[in-house]
């Protein structure tokens, strides 16, 4: 399954928003850079859903552009005034060519959920791979009101129970696309999340 990150150039703060091409064309996350729509255009014409991971700024301050553009439809956990699908923790949705798992995965946001598929995995904030933090495995900050650490440890030990082996690709909402060994990165992750250590010490 071919997927771009359509905000990978932008010059201001925004989370990474997936384009998945195939049977069902979908994008993980809006992001928050202007000209997502005119990126997403260079790939294809139409755009069959979106996939919202949490409503935090940074992901969905460019969905009204993406919904007026492609009308495509709009799913999302929690309510949002352009919800057309709720997303429900064990669910199936078809991304791209990849039928993908909703695995509700809250402490970074209360209504995040994360996609596992087959092959890919589409884990918004609750781990990433590089991030200023960590590298080769990190997590979500929990350190805002309304989040809790308590929480994202425990999602994250879902994730590794609901995560299938053959799994080599992880789409994160920040930082860089990992292929290799996905587990691995998902344990190192939990295990730095564990020590219940501030994530940026120096703030």
């Amino acid at each position: 399954m071919e997927v771009i990150n359509v905000t990978e150039d932008a010059d201001v703060f925004t989370c990474n928003a997936f384009l998945a091409l195939g049977e069902r064309t979908t994008l993980v996350d809006a992001g928050q850079m202007s000209g997502v729509v005119d990126v997403v255009s260079d790939y294809t014409d139409s755009l069959d859903a979106v996939v919202i991971t949490h409503q935090h700024g940074d992901h969905v301050g460019e969905l009204d552009s993406v919904l007026a553009a492609f009308d495509p439809d709009c799913y999302a956990y929690d309510e949002h005034p352009a919800r057309t699908h709720a997303l429900e923790d064990g669910m199936e949705l078809h991304v791209g060519d990849e039928t993908c798992a909703v695995v509700h995965t809250p402490g970074h946001a209360d209504d995040h959920v994360s996609l596992v598929g087959t092959t890919s995995l589409f884990s918004g904030d609750v781990v990433v791979y590089n991030d200023g933090a960590f590298d080769d495995g990190s997590f979500g900050r929990t350190d805002y009101p309304g989040q809790s650490r308590e929480r994202l440890i425990q999602s994250i030990e879902t994730l590794l129970e609901r995560l299938p082996e053959t799994v080599e690709a992880m789409y994160a909402g920040h930082g860089d696309v990992y292929t290799g060994d996905v587990h691995a990165v998902v344990e190192r992750a939990l295990e730095r999340a564990k020590r219940r250590e501030p994530k940026y010490p120096e703030e």
